[in-house]
């Protein structure tokens, strides 16, 4: 029996890719930087360093520090840094914005008596925020951030931590997010059902085969009862 449904946050529920390609395009020019890649470059970079932060290899300040000196090709001190990717981060938390069919879910699996966790690799203080921010604080049972625990998706530890915050069983939740590997797989890998939410319909967000994964394209199609493992 399902009781728990497990959000995923960025590009799941909030147009977190939006908001950075935005800003980093600002954020370059005004450095001077106007390369048609800086969007593609950015998401590259920063898809290394956060990975480097969710194995606590580096600490989530560092790795905004790293991400911003490879990008602008700087060598400068950290609070120069720190400096630097503040720039960048007023332009990307100017842009957040909530998906249409983002709420309504939350609602639905509400109004189904399920515990509804967002489980996020942000930074806790950050998704906190971004929740206040965008009116969902209401909207969830709980926030959880990998910030607050060993390790952040697709490691097992970070779905069994979400799980013991709301007392339940693996087998008893659903994970719902966008990324193939960090959401579908952690979760399968976890003992968790899990739906894949391919937005854009040509395969970007899993990255990889998506055989026995059951994918939609919209939130407005998860349906919150028993669902099967593959």
């Amino acid at each position: 029996m399902l009781k728990a449904v497990l959000f995923d946050l960025d590009d799941t529920l909030v147009d977190q890719e939006g908001a950075a390609d935005a800003a980093v395009v600002a954020f370059a020019a005004e450095h001077g930087i106007h390369d048609v890649e800086v969007r593609r470059r950015w998401s590259a970079i920063s898809a290394v360093h956060y990975g480097r932060y969710q194995r606590r290899e580096v600490t989530f300040a560092e790795q905004r520090r790293a991400r911003v000196r490879e990008l602008l090709s700087l060598d400068v001190s950290d609070d120069d840094a720190d400096d630097l990717f503040g720039g960048y981060l007023r332009r990307y938390e100017a842009g957040w914005t909530l998906f249409d069919d983002a709420v309504p879910a939350l609602r639905r699996a509400r109004s189904a008596g399920l515990a509804v966790v967002v489980l996020t690799n942000g930074d806790e203080e950050q998704q906190r925020r971004k929740l206040r921010l965008l009116g969902l604080e209401d909207e969830v049972s709980t926030l959880v951030a990998s910030s607050s625990l060993p390790a952040g998706k697709p490691d097992q530890r970070a779905f069994r931590g979400a799980l013991a915050r709301v007392g339940v069983h693996a087998s008893e939740a659903l994970m719902v997010g966008d990324s193939l590997e960090d959401d579908v797989r952690g979760a399968l890998r976890a003992g968790l059902g899990a739906v894949l939410v391919d937005r854009t319909g040509d395969g970007r967000a899993g990255h990889g085969r998506t055989n026995g994964v059951r994918t939609v394209s919209s939130l407005d199609d998860v349906t919150f009862g028993d669902t099967p493992r593959p």
